[in-house]
């Protein structure tokens, strides 16, 4: 069982949820938990049973807000048995609010969406002359220096997160596939190896396992190929 696999339970309600946890059973141990999920009311219900079961929890939230609402909101759900817990990268007193209000969660920051390429940053303002992996070193670097575990990033950045910044901080990677999806809104995407080699430490995968006709068997071939890596590097 590799925590490296992180499944993305991008599903309507708790009962849809629950079952999928018990058709993968024990060999995934990382679960991702989304707005979807926070707006079936079912939130911290779902919480509860991944933990009764031995499981970690991801609560992707991406929290961005004024810093007193961030610090606030932290604190609160630092009560809860959370492992690990998004906020958007923004401003220093907005993450040094997070990071000094986790607890024992530990908070990664969001850099650049998975679903945004360049023209996307451009036509939303940012400024054209620097490039999409320049944006993502910069917000990474302040989060770190913020006190932030780590930061999600797709595995085109994570090389080069890894060059600058080192070994000692979590890069957790969405878009992971097996191959193509048909219209896929993911833009920045990439396979287990390429992801893994380039200094991911968590991959963080929902349709290619959720959406597929066994999702067992498809979770095993994922950690399959996680555990290939490590046996190889």
């Amino acid at each position: 069982m590799s925590e490296k696999l992180i499944v993305a339970l991008d599903i309507p309600d708790f009962e849809s949820a629950k079952k999928l946890i018990k058709d993968l059973g024990n060999d995934v141990k990382f679960y991702k938990i989304g707005l979807e999920l926070m707006a079936s009311g079912d939130y911290f219900r779902i919480i509860d049973f991944l933990k009764n079961n031995n499981k970690k929890v991801f609560a992707d939230l991406k929290l961005y807000d004024i810093s007193q609402t961030i610090a606030r909101s932290v604190k609160n759900l630092a009560k809860f048995e959370i492992d690990l817990l998004t906020i958007h990268c923004a401003s220093r007193e907005i993450m040094l609010s997070a990071s000094e209000n986790k607890g024992k969660m530990q908070i990664i920051g969001v850099t650049v969406l998975t679903n945004l390429n360049e023209n996307d940053l451009q036509e939303m303002g940012f400024d054209h002359a620097k490039s999409l992996e320049n944006l993502v070193q910069k917000k990474a670097q302040m989060a770190l220096e913020c006190k932030l575990d780590g930061v999600v990033a797709s595995a085109q950045e994570a090389q080069n997160l890894r060059n600058n910044f080192g070994q000692n901080f979590l890069i957790v990677t969405p878009g992971i596939r097996l191959e193509k999806i048909a219209n896929d809104d993911q833009k920045r995407v990439a396979d287990v190896k390429t992801a893994l080699m380039n200094g991911a430490s968590h991959l963080v995968v929902g349709r290619p396992i959720t959406q597929n006709e066994n999702p067992h068997l498809s979770a095993q071939k994922f950690i399959k190929l996680i555990n290939e890596f490590a046996q190889n590097s």
